[in-house]
């Protein structure tokens, strides 16, 4: 056990009668960045506090490096940097300020702490801004700040919790990078609701659904698992809905407007190239057609009916 980054075991965790997570299996040994995927009420914070210490389970055992979160907490935490979903950060404090704050919190040596501050600022970009009040820093450079206490003692398991949330575009960009560059040498798990955020970043992907792991593998294993079952199409002569469910495969049509329409199949991998056959014949005269990603509800509930489906 004590070559796993992070081992959980049978983790569960209830309020008053309802149960938010149950039965929650992870284990990491290795360097690189986990994606958290669920919706929102799913239960990855649960999850995250809980592995962090700032929660304590109903039931299983969460250890650190072969530590015991439960038995021995100020050993395992000394080990994690936590970004929660609102960064604690005090506004009236410099950027210098909070990070020190923060480095004797985690009873950092004296001696080491100027040292990991300086290197916690520039591997995070902000430097430049360490006599600046936090409350006058943007909504990006504030996350940063928020992620710089989360590595500043180089703890072996970095957690963050929605980094990239609220966020402008440019500043997503940046933050992407940033976790990227913390991976190199730490575990990242990077939790969002959003699916391209993750398959961005991530390489191994655990799904939570319902308080339940419902998916957990590698991201290739996770897009060859998940299947478009539709397409959009664009026809300047679109037949009627009756010929297209003659073609095999194809189980229902929608018209959008007189020339678009969403074509569910299931079953065919080659349902692109038969309705291009077929409309080239029939002179539908199609401009354009693309597969259509399943939306992150949809992916959740073929995946949730599926593990149902296992353990019946």
């Amino acid at each position: 056990m004590t070559n796993q980054i992070l081992k959980v075991e049978q983790l569960s965790h209830k309020y008053s009668s309802s149960w938010a997570i149950r039965d929650i299996n992870l284990s990491i040994n290795k360097t690189g960045i986990l994606g958290l995927l669920g919706s929102n009420g799913a239960g990855k914070s649960t999850t995250m506090n809980i592995i962090c210490g700032v929660l304590n389970q109903t039931e299983g055992n969460v250890f650190i490096n072969g530590i015991n979160m439960r038995e021995e907490p100020e050993e395992a935490k000394k080990l994690i940097g936590f970004l929660p979903q609102n960064p604690p950060l005090y506004l009236d404090l410099t950027v210098d300020e909070y990070l020190t704050h923060c480095a004797w919190l985690r009873l950092m040596d004296k001696n080491a702490i100027q040292p990991a501050l300086e290197d916690a600022k520039e591997r995070c970009g902000i430097s430049h801004f360490s006599k600046r009040l936090i409350k006058n820093l943007s909504g990006g450079y504030r996350q940063r700040v928020g992620i710089a206490q989360a590595i500043i003692h180089h703890p072996k398991l970095v957690v963050l919790d929605e980094p990239t949330n609220g966020l402008d575009p440019n500043q997503i960009v940046e933050v992407r990078s940033l976790i990227k560059d913390i991976a190199k040498e730490r575990t990242v798990i990077f939790s969002s609701h959003i699916l391209s955020e993750v398959q961005v970043l991530c390489n191994e992907i655990t799904m939570i659904e319902g308080g339940k792991i419902v998916f957990a593998d590698t991201m290739d294993a996770f897009n060859n698992y998940v299947e478009p079952h539709s397409v959009l199409v664009e026809m300047e002569n679109p037949p009627v809905a009756a010929h297209l469910l003659r073609i095999p495969g194809i189980t229902h049509v929608d018209f959008l407007t007189e020339r678009q329409l969403r074509i569910f199949f299931t079953g065919n991998r080659d349902i692109t190239e038969t309705i291009i056959e077929t409309s080239v014949k029939n002179h539908w005269k199609l401009r354009e057609i693309s597969l259509d990603k399943s939306s992150i509800d949809e992916i959740f509930a073929q995946l949730s009916n599926k593990t149902q489906q296992r353990s019946k």
